[in-house]
């Protein structure tokens, strides 16, 4: 940090551009590297924050201020493939709704639109919308992030955590898979060890079939020699789960692709995941009884 401001020479590009290489060559041994942008900047002294810093006339790119404002922050969630996990049933204790039946939640991808053909998980029964109904009125289609009130056009055994999607692009199934996993607890996770897996609006009871490494943040290699996680360890599990999830792997939807663990005692979140996907050549005998 620079001692008093119109020092230009403490701004050097030459280290600018040598934390922006080894960074960047750092990134590069992510498996899915984010789009990454640099900025030269003091927070102290506000140099490109929110106006471009005449400390450092040879950086052309945007200021921090108009990265936020132009970054896409939802990248992904408007994709083709629609989710609405269900949160909740709504039958009105009236006669003039009593045939009313709708499925709420918050459309966490894609659009659903009034007529188009859905299919309703783990029922694997398709139907169609018929109406789409918010606190501001009926709409005729979704927007992702939002809340709604779906109605089908078929009576079908839906519930809180069940999953509503457009047949043209499923959702991943399985009771078996793998996933990143950051540890958030000071107690340690072992091995077999047992918890409550919160996924969308689904909750179900996980074990820990399998820790496949983890990951030295400072190196990014992976480690396969220690199963235990301590408190901000990172690594790749494999879970086994009491029931069927419906999912989409984490690189393509953030919402139906990320988890949360909870410990069976204390209901203390423990740890975020973020599914890879489903384990196809899982064996794994004893899962059942350890649930």
């Amino acid at each position: 940090q620079p001692r008093s401001r119109g020092l230009g020479d403490v701004y050097k590009r030459q280290v600018y551009d040598r934390i922006v290489s080894e960074y960047l060559a750092f990134a590069a041994g992510l498996e899915n590297p984010p789009a990454i942008t640099c900025i030269p900047m003091s927070a102290l002294n506000g140099d490109n924050v929110v106006e471009h810093s005449e400390n450092m006339t040879w950086y052309g790119g945007p200021t921090f201020l108009e990265h936020l404002e132009t970054v896409q922050v939802r990248q992904g969630e408007s994709h083709e493939a629609a989710r609405f996990p269900v949160q909740w049933v709504i039958r009105p204790m009236s006669d003039e709704y009593h045939d009313f039946r709708g499925y709420a939640g918050r459309a966490a991808s894609g659009v659903f639109r009034v007529g188009d053909e859905v299919i309703a998980y783990p029922a694997n029964r398709t139907t169609t919308i018929t109406s789409i109904h918010t606190a501001d009125g009926d709409k005729e289609e979704t927007e992702p992030t939002l809340s709604y009130s779906l109605t089908l056009a078929d009576e079908i055994d839906i519930s809180r955590g069940d999953l509503i999607a457009k047949p043209i692009h499923p959702p991943q199934s399985s009771q078996e898979i793998e996933a990143m996993i950051c540890w958030f607890s000071d107690k340690k996770m072992k091995p077999r060890g047992r918890y409550y897996l919160r996924h969308t609006t689904r909750e179900v009871r996980a074990v820990v079939s399998e820790v496949r490494y983890k990951v030295d943040i400072t190196t990014l290699k992976k480690q396969q020699d220690n199963p235990e996680f301590a408190m901000n360890d990172i690594g790749c599990v494999r879970l086994h789960c009491s029931q069927p999830l419906f999912f989409d792997a984490y690189a393509q939807n953030r919402i139906t692709g990320s988890f949360v663990l909870i410990d069976e005692q204390t209901n203390a979140t423990v740890a975020a995941g973020m599914i890879i996907g489903a384990v196809i050549d899982a064996e794994d005998p004893d899962a059942e009884v350890a649930i």
